[in-house]
C-alpha cells in the first residue's frame, strides 16, 4: 500500500489556493477513483493521464488507485491538475522518488502523447508558490510568465517522460532563465498630438497627478477621446507589486500577460457592454473590464449611451477599489483600483450650444439624456470639464513644451510628494487622511463651506474637491492648500448633482 502527495494550485478569481493531490495505490481489482469535488474537465483527466503515462514508455499500475484533490470543498476545474495526478501515480508506484516531490508544485495539462500543454492563470500560482517556499513545475510555454515572480525556481517541462527523468536524477532540468522580459514596451500616444485645448490638458494633468476621475463633456470632434487616450502616458510607471498584480489579472483572464508588461492597462469597452462584462461575473466568475483596468485607466466613451443599470454597478468599486461577486457557492473578490475617464455629448445630437444652430433636441430629450447619469455616480467623478470647440486657426498653433514627457515629469514629482506624505495618491485618501493631510485655515474653511452651500454640493463632493485642491498644491510644490487651489478645484465641480 503506497501513498504519494503532490502539490498543485487551483484558480479562484485572481487567487491560487493550494490543492494537495493525494495518490493512494492499494491491492485489488484495477480501478481509478477521483474524489475532491472535481468538475467534468478534471474527471476526464483520468483518461488523459493513463494514455500519457503509457505513451511516455512508463508503466500504468494495474492496482486500485484512489486520487483525492484536497480540500474537498473547493471546486476544481480545468486540465491544470493532470501533471500533478500523473506524478502522484508514478511516485506511488515507485517509478520516481516521493521525496523529490516534497518541495515542488506542479501545473500543466497532459496530451495523450505525454507532452505538457500550457494552462491559464500561472502567474498567481507562481506568486503563491514563491510565498510557500516551493519550486514550480510548469509547461515551457508558461515558463516566462511564471518567471515574473522573482526569486521563484521555475522548472520548464516539455514532456512527462523528461520530467520523470529529471526527478529520478537521470537528466536534471536546470531552472528556467527569463530573457529580457522588461525590455519591450509599446509607446503611449503623445499629448503633443492634441492641438489646442489648453484647459482640457490642464484637467488631464491634474487627473494624472492625483489619480482623479475625469468627465469630459462637449460636442463631437473636440478631442475628448483623443485626450483620454493620452492619460496612460502621463501616469508614473508601475512598481513591481502593481505590475505583478496587472499581469496576474491578465493571466487569469486569458490575456497574454507579457504582451505590454509592465504597462498600465487602458480599457475602452463599447457602450453596449453589459453589467457582467463591466464588473465581471458568469457561473464561474471571471474578471470584468473594471478589474482588467486595475492600476490603469477605464475609458467610457459616450457615457449616457451605456445602460443606466450598467453604470450604477460602478459606484461601489469607485469607492472601495474592489468588486465582490457573489454566487450560490462562490464569493470572489476582484481588485478594481482603476481611474475612470468618461466622455459625453451635451445632448443626444451633440450640438447643444453651438452657434450654428444645428441642435434640434427638445428640452425633454435633453433631460432624458442627462438623466441616464445618476447624481451619486457623478458625485464620484472629481473633475468635470466642458470641452469647447476651438477655432481652426487655434487648433493648428504649435504648443511648445506641451508634450507627454514634460507632463509626466510634473505628475511624477506630484506623486512622489504624495507617496512620501501619505503613501498613496490623493484620490485614495480616506477620511482620517483627508483631515490630516488637507488642512485649511479658518478663513478658507469658512469660504469653502459658503461655496458648497451656494453650489449645493454634497459632503462627498466637498471631500473630493479638497483632494483635487491637495493635488493642485502638490503640482505647485507647496505644502499648504491655498484659496487659489480651492477656487480652481471648484471650477471642476458642477453646480448641482
Amino acid at each position: 500500500m503506497s501513498l504519494a502527495i503532490v502539490h498543485s494550485r487551483a484558480q479562484v478569481g485572481v487567487g491560487a489556493p493550494v490543492v494537495t493531490v493525494e495518490a493512494h495505490l492499494a491491492n485489488g481489482l484495477p480501478a481509478l477513483t477521483l474524489v475532491g469535488l472535481p468538475e467534468a474537465s478534471v474527471k476526464e483527466s483520468k483518461d488523459r493521464v493513463r494514455s500519457a503515462i503509457l505513451n511516455s514508455g512508463l508503466e500504468f499500475p494495474a492496482r486500485r488507485i484512489t486520487l483525492n484533490l484536497a480540500p474537498a470543498d473547493l471546486p476544481k476545474d480545468g486540465g491544470r491538475f493532470d501533471l500533478a495526478i500523473a506524478l502522484g501515480i508514478l511516485a506511488g508506484s515507485g517509478q520516481l522518488p516521493i521525496a523529490a516531490l516534497r518541495d515542488v508544485e506542479c501545473l500543466g495539462e497532459l496530451a495523450l502523447s505525454g507532452a505538457v500543454r500550457s494552462v491559464q492563470g500561472v502567474l498567481p500560482a507562481a506568486l503563491a508558490a514563491r510565498d510557500a517556499g516551493r519550486a514550480l513545475v510548469v509547461p515551457r510555454e508558461n515558463a516566462e510568465e511564471a518567471a515574473l515572480a522573482s526569486g521563484l525556481v521555475v522548472i520548464a517541462a516539455d514532456t512527462l517522460q523528461g520530467l520523470v527523468a529529471h526527478f529520478n536524477g537521470k537528466a536534471p532540468i536546470g531552472p528556467f532563465q527569463a530573457n529580457g522580459l522588461l525590455l519591450v514596451n509599446k509607446p503611449y500616444p503623445d499629448l503633443s498630438e492634441v492641438q489646442g485645448q489648453i484647459a482640457a490638458k490642464r484637467a488631464l494633468l491634474i487627473a494624472a497627478a492625483g489619480a482623479h476621475n475625469l468627465l469630459f463633456s462637449g460636442p463631437p470632434g473636440t478631442g475628448k477621446t483623443l485626450l483620454a487616450s493620452r492619460l496612460p502616458g502621463l501616469l508614473p510607471p508601475l512598481d513591481e507589486r502593481e505590475a505583478l498584480e496587472v499581469a496576474a489579472i491578465q493571466s487569469v483572464a486569458s490575456h497574454v500577460p507579457l504582451k505590454h508588461w509592465p504597462q498600465r492597462p487602458f480599457r475602452h469597452p463599447h457602450h453596449s457592454a453589459s453589467g457582467a462584462a463591466l464588473v465581471g461575473g458568469g457561473s464561474r466568475p471571471q474578471p470584468g473590464e473594471i478589474t482588467l483596468a486595475h492600476h490603469g485607466v477605464l475609458f467610457l466613451d459616450e457615457l449616457p449611451e451605456f445602460d443606466r443599470k450598467v453604470l450604477e454597478v460602478l459606484r461601489e468599486p469607485l469607492e472601495s477599489g474592489e468588486i465582490v461577486i457573489a454566487r450560490a457557492r462562490d464569493r470572489i473578490r476582484f481588485p478594481a483600483r482603476f481611474q475612470l475617464v468618461a466622455a459625453m455629448n451635451p445632448c443626444p445630437c451633440g450640438y447643444l450650444g453651438e452657434s450654428t444652430g444645428r441642435c434640434q433636441c427638445s428640452a425633454d430629450q435633453i433631460q432624458r439624456y442627462r438623466n441616464k447619469l445618476s447624481g451619486p455616480l457623478l458625485d464620484r467623478i472629481d473633475l468635470h470639464l466642458t470641452v469647447a470647440r476651438e477655432a481652426t486657426a487655434l487648433a493648428h498653433q504649435p504648443t511648445a513644451g506641451d508634450d507627454s514627457a514634460n507632463a509626466a515629469q510634473q505628475v511624477a514629482e506630484a506623486r512622489d510628494r504624495q507617496n512620501q506624505r501619505q503613501g498613496c495618491a490623493n484620490a485614495f485618501l480616506d477620511l482620517p487622511g483627508l483631515r490630516q493631510h488637507c488642512p485649511l485655515s479658518k478663513a478658507d474653511e469658512q469660504w469653502l463651506e459658503t461655496a458648497c452651500e451656494r453650489l449645493t454640493l454634497s459632503l462627498r463632493s466637498a471631500h473630493r474637491l479638497l483632494k483635487v485642491a491637495r493635488t493642485l498644491a502638490d503640482l505647485q510644490r507647496v505644502e499648504q492648500i491655498q484659496r487659489s487651489h480651492i477656487a480652481e478645484a471648484l471650477q471642476y465641480r458642477p453646480a448641482t448633482q
